[in-house]
C-alpha cells in the first residue's frame, strides 16, 4: 500500500499572529479587561482586522454591560496586535501608529431580553443561549513523558506545540527574519496491526507529515531565493520541529516529508495585509483538531455564555472520565435553551472503549458536575482574566497553571473517586 494510503489523522493549528488569532487575542484582551472592572461584566466582542497598501483597519464590534468605566478598547486593541508583533506596517500593520492603522469602535450594551435570563443564583440563572456543546478527552498523549496528563488527541497537542514553539521564537525575536503570522499541520501514522479491541481503532505510531507556513523576512538569510527555501526549512527543522515534537514521535521522521511555505515561500507583507481576520473563525484549531464541534465560537465572550463554560467544563469531565480509567476515550454533548439553568439533554460516548455503558456514564456525569451555568462558573472560577492566554496555541490540552490559567485542565481526585464509585 502507498504511504499515502495509509491510515492517517491531521490537525493543524495557527500562530498568536494569524489573523483570525490576532482577532481572537483582541477579543479575550477587552474580555480580561471588562473582567478586571467587573467580574459579572456581560461581553460579547468580535474583531476584524484588515490591512491594505499604506493603512490598516482594526474593527471591534458588540455589546458590554458592566459596573463601572469601561476600558480604552482601541488602547486594548493596539497594545494586544503589537505585543503580538504587528509593529511595522511592511509586514502586515503597523498598530501603534494612529496614522497607519485606524481603530473603529462599535461596542454598545446588552440586549435587556437578554439580560433577564441570564442573571440569578444557581437555580435562576440561564444560559446566555442556545446551543451544543462538546468535550473531548483520550489517551494518546500518555504514552510521552513530555505530554503525560493531558490526555489529548496527539495530532492536535503536536500541532499546537509548533505554533507555541512559533510563537516563543517570534516574540523573543530569536530568529530576527521570522513574523508573527503562521500555521502548522501536523499527521499521524497510525499502526495498521495494532487495533483497540473496544473501538477498532488503530493506535497512534509516529509522525508521517509536517507542514509549517511561517512568514518571513524578503532578505532573510541574505540569500537568493533557492537558496533562502532551504535555509528557511533547514531553520524550521533545527529550531521549531525538533524543539516541539518529542523524539519518541519523530522515530523514523522522513525529513522530506516536512513541507515548509509550500508555495514556496511567504515573505512580508502577511498577516492581516495578506488575509483579512476575524473572531471565532478557528473553532476546530480551538478545540481537537476535528471531530465534533457545536459551532460556538469562544473568544470575546465572557463565562455566562455557554458556548464557552460548558464546552470548558465538558473537557472537564471527559478528561476525568479518561482519568479515571471509565474510559480510552470520550465525548460528552451538552445541549441548553436561553434562559433556562438545567442543560436540555446530556451524552456520553466512549466509542466502545467503556468500562461501563455509556448510559451509566452519562448519569455520573450529571450527578459528579454541576452543569448548571452559575455551578459551572464556580466550579471552574471563570468570573476572572484569564482569557487571553486561551486565544492561541488551543484552550484545551493545556497545563493549568499557578496562577489560575485553563482550570478545566485541572485533575480533581475527589472527582475521580466519585465518578468511579457512583
Amino acid at each position: 500500500m502507498s504511504d499515502w494510503l495509509a491510515p492517517i489523522t491531521t490537525a493543524e493549528s495557527v500562530t498568536a499572529g494569524h489573523p483570525d488569532k490576532l482577532c481572537d487575542s483582541i477579543s479575550d484582551a477587552i474580555l480580561d479587561a471588562c473582567l478586571t472592572i467587573d467580574s459579572e461584566a456581560r461581553v460579547a466582542v468580535e474583531t476584524l482586522v484588515k490591512g491594505m497598501e499604506g493603512k490598516a483597519a482594526i474593527v471591534l464590534a458588540g455589546e458590554v454591560s458592566l459596573n463601572g468605566t469601561a476600558p480604552d478598547y482601541e488602547a486594548i486593541a493596539r497594545n494586544t496586535a503589537a505585543s503580538i508583533g504587528y509593529t511595522d506596517h511592511s509586514i502586515g500593520m503597523d498598530a501603534t501608529s494612529p496614522e497607519l492603522c485606524k481603530v473603529h469602535t462599535y461596542i454598545t450594551t446588552q440586549s435587556e431580553y437578554i439580560s433577564q435570563g441570564i442573571d440569578g443564583d444557581l437555580d435562576s440563572q440561564g444560559a446566555g443561549d442556545q446551543g451544543i456543546m462538546f468535550g473531548y478527552a483520550c489517551n494518546e498523549t500518555e504514552d510521552t513523558a513530555e505530554l503525560r496528563g493531558r490526555h489529548f488527541p496527539i495530532a492536535a497537542a503536536l500541532s499546537q506545540r509548533l505554533t507555541r514553539r512559533l510563537d516563543i521564537i517570534q516574540r523573543a525575536k530569536k530568529i530576527p527574519w521570522m513574523r508573527p503570522d503562521g500555521k502548522s499541520q501536523v499527521s499521524i501514522h497510525l499502526d495498521g496491526n495494532r487495533i483497540h479491541e473496544g473501538d477498532g481503532m488503530r493506535y497512534p505510531q509516529h509522525v508521517n507529515n509536517v507542514v509549517i507556513a511561517v512568514q518571513h523576512a524578503r532578505d532573510a538569510g541574505g540569500l537568493a531565493e533557492d537558496a533562502q527555501r532551504e535555509f528557511i526549512r533547514d531553520t524550521v527543522w533545527e529550531q521549531v520541529v525538533k524543539h516541539a515534537i518529542p523524539e519518541r514521535w519523530l522515530d523514523g521522521f522522513d525529513t522530506s516529508n516536512l513541507i515548509v511555505n509550500g508555495t514556496g515561500s511567504f515573505p512580508d507583507p502577511g498577516g492581516p495585509y495578506s488575509d483579512a481576520g476575524l473572531t471565532g473563525r478557528k473553532i476546530i484549531v480551538d478545540t481537537y483538531g476535528g471531530g465534533k464541534h457545536g459551532g460556538g465560537a469562544f473568544s470575546g465572550k465572557d463565562p455566562s455564555k455557554v458556548d464557552r463554560s460548558a464546552a470548558y467544563n465538558a473537557r472537564w469531565a471527559a478528561k476525568h472520565v479518561v482519568a479515571a480509567g471509565l474510559a480510552d476515550r470520550c465525548e460528552i454533548q451538552v445541549s441548553y435553551a436561553i434562559g433556562r439553568a438545567q442543560p436540555i439533554g446530556l451524552l456520553a460516548n466512549t466509542f466502545g472503549t467503556g468500562s461501563i455503558s455509556d448510559l451509566e456514564l452519562s448519569n455520573r456525569i450529571l450527578n459528579v458536575f454541576d452543569w448548571r451555568p452559575a455551578g459551572m462558573i464556580r466550579d471552574l472560577d471563570l468570573k476572572r482574566p484569564i482569557y487571553l492566554a486561551t486565544a492561541s496555541g488551543g484552550h484545551f490540552g493545556r497545563s493549568p497553571t499557578e496562577d489560575g490559567h485553563f482550570p478545566w485542565e485541572r485533575i480533581h481526585e475527589d472527582r475521580l473517586e466519585a465518578l468511579r464509585s457512583e
